[in-house]
Formats: structure tokens, sequence, C-alpha cells
């Protein structure tokens, strides 16, 4: 490929030895170029906008505005925006939200670079590649009911430490509210208590403590 038919490349992660190493193994590709690099969501999102990469790859776990909110984000900007994820969440959840928001693909960072690079130029050709692992993931998701997303913000405040009573006047429900809806969350996640309600929450990647 000449310079300019090259795969552009902007790499989104609040880590800089993350950003560093992403544009070390895309350079060496004859094929690619780290056209600019981001550590926020905020900054991703302008940097989209003027520069039009051909690819974003994009991290979920980000400082003020999450990678979530900057994929929808750019894909308001340009609903054909390509975009991959590359994250350290293993959650169904995070997974299936990702590809939701507009994502074309979702890669873990203990990726292998070989794997990465394929991805990055499968999604540059318009593909949606699914690795087998995350399929996996999406399959077990679907066999699962879903939480609300009420029932979401009230396993987070569990998360939080709140009580049902504190709970429900954050919410402006009544405790007994609360208590319906925990047993819905419990019924749902297969669990008997809040503590475990918490750690499958956590583990699917339904919620998040910074």
């Amino acid at each position: 490929m000449t310079a300019a038919a090259r795969i552009r490349v902007l790499c989104v992660d609040d880590h800089p030895i993350v950003r560093e190493g992403l544009e070390l193994i895309i350079e060496r590709q004859a094929d690619m170029e780290v056209v600019a690099s981001a550590a926020t969501g905020e900054e991703a999102l302008d940097i989209f906008v003027r520069s039009r990469p051909d690819v974003t790859l994009m991290d979920l776990r980000l400082p003020g505005m999450t990678g979530l909110e900057t994929i929808r984000a750019i894909r308001r900007v340009d609903d054909h925006a390509r975009i991959a994820v590359l994250t350290m969440y293993h959650g169904d959840e995070d997974v299936y939200r990702a590809l939701e928001a507009g994502a074309a693909a979702c890669l873990f960072k203990d990726t292998l670079s070989k794997d990465l690079i394929r991805v990055i130029r499968e999604v540059y050709a318009g593909g949606a590649p699914i690795e087998p692992h995350v399929q996996a993931l999406l399959d077990e998701r679907a066999k699962k009911p879903a939480l609300t997303a009420r029932e979401v913000e009230i396993v987070s405040l569990v998360a939080e430490g709140l009580r049902n009573r504190e709970i429900g006047a954050q919410l402006g429900v009544s405790e007994e509210t609360v208590g319906v809806h925990l047993r819905n969350i419990f019924s749902k996640l297969d669990v008997n208590d809040r503590t475990s309600a918490v750690n499958v929450s956590l583990r699917r990647g339904i919620i998040h403590i910074d």
C-alpha cells in the first residue's frame, strides 16, 4: 500500500503505555498508520471529527465520557464509523453493550497482536468479526434474563453500600418497591443475597466500580 492508501487508525486508551504499545504494533504494518491517539472520550470525539480515521480502537474504561458514550457520540457524527473495542473487561454485558452501541468488533487486551491486526483489517473492509470467545459470551448472555435500567440502577446503589430505605429515598420510590426490584434482580441473576448480586453484576459487566 502507498502511504495515501494506508489504514488510518485512531487509538483511544487512558493509559500512555497502552497507546504507545498499540502504535508500535500498528506502525510495523506496511498498510497501516496511527493518525492520532486520545486519552479521553472527549478528546477522541474531537479528533475523530477533525481527522476522520478509517478505524478507531476504543477502550471502554475512560475518564469522563465512557467508551460506550464515546462510541455512540462518534456514530452520531458518522453512522458508518468503523470502531473496534479493545478492553480489559471480559463480561458478557460489556461485550453486548459495546456491539449494541455500534462497535464492529470487540477484543480483549490479552489478544495476540496478529489477531488485533487481522481484526483492524477486517473492520476496515466493512466486516464485523466476532471472535469465538466473544461469541461464546454473547451466546451465554442470550440465555439469561436481562436486568431493566432501573434494576441496574438499584444494584449499582447496593454496590455503593446503600440500604433499601436509602435507595428508595434517592430514587423517589418506597422501600417496599426497592424490595420488589431486589427480588426480581436476585431471580434474574440466580442469587439469594445482595452480596452475590453485586458480585455477579461486577463479573458480568452489568455494573462497574471505579
